[in-house]
């Protein structure tokens, strides 16, 4: 069983020192980008931002209004429970929960992680990931690049098709398999 993980390692690091090797023979030419300036400066990105944080606000008012509502039902509750009947009180508890339901339903909707504050962040960025990524594949293959990193987060956001080996380990790996 231990003779695949170091059969596996030891492909993994021919796979790294051939791509090394073909890389020295070649000329290599690397670039960057800083993401976070881009997004900072970038005239669209802070309109985008803006729509985006007037929606949110817009959804936390609502938010609060909700809690606001809660408390009041709770505190409501609370003062009059020792005159109110028990199908009065029954029927107030009913409608609190209902109130806190929704409450976390409409938070979860919203703010969850894929809810609609992810989503519309999805959509007025996109637009603009989608720009970067153009200019990025065209300045890539007209210039020369090698890889282009972007420094904001440690990816690779451009590299030189050659360069890819996912086809290759694929058919190494399937190889073991047999």
């Amino acid at each position: 069983m231990r003779k695949k993980p170091i059969f596996i390692t030891i492909l993994a690091f021919s796979i790294v020192a051939v791509t090394a090797i073909s890389l020295l023979a070649q000329e290599v030419k690397i670039g960057y980008i800083d993401s976070i300036k881009i997004f900072a400066e970038y005239k669209d990105t802070q309109e985008a931002e803006q729509v985006y944080k007037k929606e949110v606000d817009a959804w936390k008012a609502q938010a609060a209004s909700m809690e606001q509502e809660i408390v009041k039902l709770q505190e409501e509750l609370k003062a009059q429970s020792l005159m109110l009947s028990e199908e009065k009180q029954r029927e107030k508890k009913l409608e609190l929960d209902r109130k806190m339901q929704g409450y976390q339903s409409f938070m979860q909707e919203t703010f969850g992680e894929d809810g609609l504050a992810a989503r519309r962040n999805k959509e007025l960025t996109q637009p603009i990931v989608d720009k970067i990524n153009e200019i990025l594949e065209r300045l890539g293959a007209e210039e020369g690049f090698t890889v282009i990193f972007d420094v904001a987060n440690a990816n690779i956001v451009w590299a030189n098709k050659e360069l890819d080996l996912t086809d290759r380990v694929l058919v190494e790996l399937n190889k073991l398999g047999q």
